[in-house]
């Protein structure tokens, strides 16, 4: 709330095609909140479009909307505190609506917080709000926004990014992965992690924790030669993963497949060996209650120091920490 007790204003932006869940799902996650907080309404939540009245989700259900020019009314007021801008589309092309784009160029200067899920960085970006900024999008859409906005800095690999009071996250269920996190900004770790069990999430997400899970990933960047292998990997991150013995399961000499899988895939190895074990790991310290041993030997790092050592370098906490932070149990 703000510092007059007056709730902080969350507008999203509505238009016709968007994906329903971007726009319900981080909207459940305040009205959520709101119901939770026992000392009154947190967030005055509005569903804003163009023209206002009924507009149509791809998925087929119509959401009721205010116009523009209502909203515009009622401002400064409060002000906007945070406005989000969801993805979605009809069929595989994004048609900008240029009324919003024209809006966000008037009024987004004004707001604490600036969001954007799924394919709604495509009207932040057209507003020239993310100039020069790392932002994501879904997966699907990123080579597009990057070619499309050759200013921004595109990255498809976070669930959500943070520049500033810029805020970018990836498509559908990372939307309330990005609520999440502003809640937590506004109220902090318990607060969100209340909000979440409510919501009956099974983990509250970082926003660094990839799109992908590094198996699925892998798997789908090998469709082909690799797939199996690295199928095999994902099962088995306690054996003995080196080069020499992944080379004998592809029947190739170790310098043959060295050469092969970083010539297809553009990485090496052990590269990927690391990225499945270290998935493997947050997922063990955010899900369950293990102790540090155990993930350590699950997840193929051995020796507790070990993994202490990739945490330490890798992202910066320890294991302990992660976990304090990220844990679904707490």
């Amino acid at each position: 709330m703000t510092s007059s007790g007056a709730p902080h204003r969350v507008i999203l932006l509505a238009y016709e095609g968007m994906n329903l869940l971007d726009l319900s799902g981080p909207l459940q996650v305040f009205a959520t909140a709101n119901r939770l907080h026992a000392r009154g309404e947190l967030y005055r939540l509005q569903v804003v479009s163009a023209a206002g009245g009924l507009v149509r989700t791809n998925a087929g259900l119509p959401v009721a909307t205010e116009s523009l020019a209502r909203l515009d009314a009622g401002l400064p007021g409060t002000g906007i505190h945070t406005l989000i801008s969801p993805g979605g589309s009809i069929g595989d092309d994004f048609v900008i609506d240029t009324a919003l784009v024209q809006w966000l160029r008037r009024h987004a200067a004004a707001a604490q917080r600036v969001c954007s899920v799924c394919t709604g960085a495509f009207h932040l970006a057209q507003a020239g709000l993310l100039d020069g900024l790392r932002v994501t999008t879904h997966w699907h859409w990123a080579e597009r926004l990057q070619r499309q906005y050759p200013a921004l800095q595109v990255d498809a690999e976070p669930i959500f990014i943070r520049q500033g009071r810029i805020w970018t996250s990836a498509g559908v269920t990372a939307g309330i992965d990005l609520a999440l996190a502003l809640l937590e900004q506004d109220l902090g770790h318990q607060h969100a992690i209340a909000t979440a069990r409510q919501l009956v999430m099974f983990v509250k997400r970082p926003g660094g924790q990839s799109q992908f899970s590094a198996p699925l990933a892998w798997q789908t960047a090998g469709a082909g030669r690799f797939a199996e292998l690295h199928a095999w990997i994902a099962a088995n991150l306690g054996a003995d993963l080196r080069v020499d013995n992944l080379a004998r399961r592809m029947h190739m000499s170790p310098r043959t497949f060295a050469r092969v899988y970083a010539a297809e895939l553009g990485r090496t190895p052990a590269r990927t060996v690391e990225s499945m074990r270290l998935e493997a790991a947050r997922r063990a310290l955010e899900e369950t209650a293990w102790p540090l041993k155990r993930i350590a030997t699950e997840s193929g790092y051995g020796e507790e120091q070990n993994l202490r050592r990739v945490f330490q370098r890798q992202l910066g906490v320890s294991p302990a920490q992660y976990r304090e932070r990220f844990s679904a149990r707490h």
